[in-house]
């Protein structure tokens, strides 16, 4: 259970500067909503939202923000009714994507998201029609910070985990998707709250891009992932070495 990460190449995510800090709140504040709405807000008898909190903490999400979202949730003012919608299609070079979304206007989103695809040279599928390329599984992160790798593959295998990858600046564990809460909670005792858990869709094979393809892919995962409605997007695609090198700088 080791190797190397290929997660930049799995999922693009828009790291937390100032200018995009916003749109992630935005985004948890949804996720933390949904939850509360759900199963109420303890966290120890939700673990919807204990894995949204999660994200608050992985977005350095301030604690006064927190809670004034779980107060909002718990409110009977607030009457929004927020569905989780996926989407599927293809990209720029047969690339597969999967978009996840958190909408309280179905319609609305569909039409953003196709218009999105419309732009950049994609094209929608039905849904299933690009998942099958992806394994749906439980994902965490652990800080390297007093850790090993042999302390992180003995808590992670002893709690059900199935793969373990060292990076540069962590641990990330991949587990089945059903048993994320069990894996995230046993890990957390053994070894500290993770800094990410989340269901992830790791894709089966890469499909490798070209660099004016990527790029262009590129475009439509931003304009995607600026929807307000838009939680998370995927994509098999195998990006040349020198657009990552531009998305690290």
């Amino acid at each position: 259970m080791s190797g190397h990460s290929q997660f930049k190449n799995i999922m693009y995510r828009k790291g937390a500067q100032d200018a995009k800090r916003a749109k992630i709140f935005t985004k948890v504040i949804r996720e933390i909503t949904v939850a509360v709405k759900a199963s109420g807000a303890d966290k120890e008898s939700n673990p919807q939202l204990r894995t949204a909190l999660i994200s608050a903490r992985e977005a350095n999400m301030p604690k006064d923000t927190v809670e004034r979202a779980i107060k909002k949730a718990l409110g009977n003012d607030d009457t929004t009714t927020y569905q989780e919608m996926r989407y599927e299609g293809y990209g720029p070079a047969g690339s597969a994507l999967i978009i996840e979304s958190l909408t309280d206007n179905r319609n609305r989103t569909s039409a953003e998201v196709r218009s999105y695809f419309n732009k950049f040279g994609g094209s929608i599928g039905e849904t299933n029609s690009v998942s099958y390329k992806f394994d749906h599984l439980g994902y965490l992160v652990f800080s390297k910070e007093g850790l090993s790798m042999e302390a992180v593959f003995e808590v992670a295998l002893e709690a059900g985990a199935d793969d373990v990858l060292e990076t540069e600046d962590g641990f990330e564990v991949f587990c089945a998707l059903e048993g994320l809460g069990i894996v995230r909670d046993f890990c957390a005792t053994k070894l500290g709250e993770p800094q990410a858990a989340r269901p992830l869709w790791r894709p089966k094979v890469l499909v490798p891009v070209s660099t004016e393809a990527g790029r262009t892919l590129l475009k439509l995962i931003d304009a995607l992932e600026d929807n307000d409605d838009v939680q998370t997007v995927t994509t098999d695609a195998n990006f040349p070495q020198e657009l990552l090198c531009d998305l690290d700088g």
